[in-house]
């Protein structure tokens, strides 16, 4: 029997966006499972490293996703009309790419960790992996 694969995806609560990368990563990464860790533009909130009770709370279930779940994936999600970070494009991407990093120095045994672009048509974009 085939073991049942689970990725943690770290996304915008905004409801348009949780479909699109869902069946990105199940198609793109062969995943069974993927767990959605949801908060108002979290791309900000881990990047800017100041709402320590949101990063705690984005941790808490990361670990109940990668130790538990067994997620061998991360994919971290910033979006196009985001309520809760609404910079321009530019700016949320240089905020996904300093947001990986620091998920990195969280040290999840992963086999990675993907920064992605939902643009305004709803289709999902790799932006860069560590």
């Amino acid at each position: 029997m085939k073991t049942k694969k689970f990725a943690s995806i770290i996304n915008c609560m905004d409801g348009r966006t949780q479909l699109p990368i869902a069946q990105w990563v199940m198609e793109n990464y062969g995943i069974d499972y993927p767990d959605t860790i949801t908060e108002a533009g979290p791309v900000k909130i881990i990047a800017d490293n100041k709402k320590k009770e949101l990063i705690g709370a984005i941790k808490y279930r990361l670990n109940i996703s990668v130790n538990k779940h067994g997620s061998r994936l991360i994919v971290l999600v910033a979006h196009y009309d985001c309520a809760g970070n609404p910079e321009k494009k530019e700016v949320q991407l240089k905020q996904l790419k300093k947001a990986l990093k620091r998920i990195k120095k969280w040290n999840y045994d992963v086999d990675e960790i993907v920064g992605v672009w939902v643009g305004k048509n709803w289709k999902v974009k790799q932006i860069t992996k560590i």
